[in-house]
């Protein structure tokens, strides 16, 4: 299988007050196309700056990440920018909505951004996919955290991305709805076969992807695969 995120030897330093803050050490790893793959560790463990780091949100202090055959580490911010529209879908915990625009709208806008056209038709059929097509007209205030990620996960999906990161998706919902997004999300990425990056410190959500990868003081400590992985190949 292609292998669509490559991380080589990546390193990330921040300076604070004059000392070198290490944050990531050393980190190698590859993730195949169409695969599920867990991010865990503890708080401070470096998993966010991490998925910044692979989503071209930001960029190594050395090292490479390829991304769809695509080093990241060449490319100027509006480049880095263009890759991230085109492949890449992203859900965050505290749902980063645009508060002046409604569910519909927010979902349009990465279509907006491609040039897509019959956007709004598109939209609506990704809002009735999250079960969410009699609140498009709402603005995030007026939804509940349920509704605000169910709308970011249509937002995440609607320009097709070949790769989706999650930062703790579930991390500001009760476990009840918490569950029901884990359900969707995970319909949604088999159904769309897209590869899914998910950071969590929550193992039981771990444990339902292919792949586990242990960060701890910003080294990988393990990389394994899951009963998940394992029941498919067997």
């Amino acid at each position: 299988m292609a292998t669509i995120l490559n991380v080589r030897n990546v390193n990330k330093t921040y300076q604070s007050a004059g000392k070198v803050l290490s944050v990531l050490e050393n980190i190698n790893f590859e993730i195949e196309a169409g695969s599920t793959v867990s991010i865990v560790g503890p708080s401070g463990s470096g998993k966010t700056t991490l998925l910044g780091l692979c989503a071209g949100l930001d960029r190594c202090t050395s090292g490479h990440i390829e991304l769809n055959n695509i080093n990241l580490d060449s490319l100027s911010e509006d480049k880095r920018a263009q890759v991230r529209n085109q492949y890449v879908g992203f859900i965050f915990q505290n749902f980063q909505l645009l508060p002046t625009l409604t569910a519909l709208e927010n979902v349009m806008v990465p279509l907006e951004l491609r040039g897509e056209k019959n956007i709004r038709n598109k939209s609506i059929e990704l809002l009735e996919k999250v079960g969410l097509s009699n609140r498009g007209h709402h603005y995030p205030a007026q939804l509940s955290g349920g509704e605000q990620q169910r709308v970011s996960l249509a937002r995440a999906f609607s320009n097709s991305p070949r790769i989706l990161f999650a930062d703790e998706p579930t991390g500001n919902l009760d476990a009840e709805t918490g569950e029901k997004i884990q359900k969707l999300l995970f319909e949604l990425n088999r159904d769309a076969g897209t590869t899914l990056v998910l950071v969590t410190h929550d193992l039981e959500l771990a444990s339902k992807t292919q792949r586990i990868i242990r960060l701890k003081g910003g080294q990988v400590i393990s990389d394994e695969l899951t009963h998940q992985a394992l029941s498919i190949n067997s």
